[in-house]
């Protein structure tokens, strides 16, 4: 049983809580998730089976779509809801043009301080691990880049918003600086992940939708193919000949192809590996043998 599981994740549970599921519903070892997804968020949480565990470095490389819920007046040190509160401010009365031309000004590229509260290591240990003991440390900026974010509704001291963002960027710590750029201080105090990449919150499945295609005998119809995470970079179609080169990891020349990376398919349209390109010679990183 191979393929990509598009996980709607409960609030409440941990992503690998959502693995160790799939793991024993599918009685696959090889079962990874691509991306962690907070506790108390809900959710996107595409599950990769099987062989299709390869490609999941490529899937935490795409973009992310989340909705948003900003609490104004109230920080914690967690940047979101589950967290202690640290410091109160009051409550700025927000106009909608205010809302607008705040979050407008984190459109494009920039940088952010992971929160303490992450999983992001500091001298090979994770930062929550710090965190929980008391300790803070100096963070290093991270390159993140905001593609688009729109208010969606403004009520007494909350903002809702959509955002689409790069790999790496934290939602609570955008939620802690908007805050900010309005003159208060704030949390996170709701997280939905509407996409990852090409996986699409209406397209997901629940765990107990899941469990009803198993008991039924449906559960393979859940699967997307492996290659469905690669959308994002090119394809390449080969001719028969050199399909037999590039799954024997053999290089081939191809011509008006880009540099970087491909995916590649067989007669037939027949996903067959993930290759890179360069200088005009295609050479297979990752072959799926039919």
């Amino acid at each position: 049983m191979d393929g990509i599981l598009n996980i709607l994740k409960p609030p409440g549970m941990t992503s690998h809580d959502v693995v160790y599921r799939i793991r024993r519903l599918t009685k696959v070892k090889r079962t990874g998730h691509t991306g962690t997804l907070d506790p108390g968020a809900a959710g996107v949480l595409p599950v990769c089976v099987g062989k299709a565990t390869r490609v999941a470095e490529y899937v935490l490389e795409t973009d992310k779509n989340y909705r948003a819920e900003l609490t104004l007046g109230t920080a914690t040190d967690t940047e979101d809801a589950a967290g202690e509160v640290i410091k109160q401010s009051s409550v700025p009365v927000v106009s909608v043009s205010e809302a607008r031309r705040v979050l407008a000004g984190f459109l494009g590229p920039g940088h952010q301080i992971p929160p303490m509260y992450s999983a992001v290591r500091k001298n090979g240990v994770k930062l929550y691990t710090l965190a929980r003991r008391g300790e803070s440390v100096e963070r290093e900026p991270r390159a993140i880049h905001i593609y688009n974010i729109e208010l969606v509704r403004l009520d007494a001291g909350k903002i809702l918003f959509d955002v689409q963002c790069s790999r790496g960027t934290y939602i609570r710590t955008l939620c802690v600086e908007i805050a900010e750029k309005l003159g208060s201080c704030g949390h996170m105090s709701f997280l939905l992940r509407t996409a990852v990449g090409p996986f699409q919150l209406d397209q997901s499945y629940t765990l107990e939708e899941l469990n009803g295609l198993e008991a039924s005998g449906m559960l393979s119809s859940a699967f997307m193919p492996p290659d469905t995470a690669l959308l994002h970079i090119q394809p390449v179609c080969l001719s028969a000949e050199d399909a037999v080169k590039i799954s024997h990891g053999i290089s081939v020349p191809v011509s008006e192809v880009g540099e970087g990376l491909a995916r590649v398919y067989s007669p037939g349209n027949i996903f067959l590996a993930v290759a890179e390109v360069k200088s005009g010679v295609l050479k297979p990183v990752k072959v799926f043998p039919s």
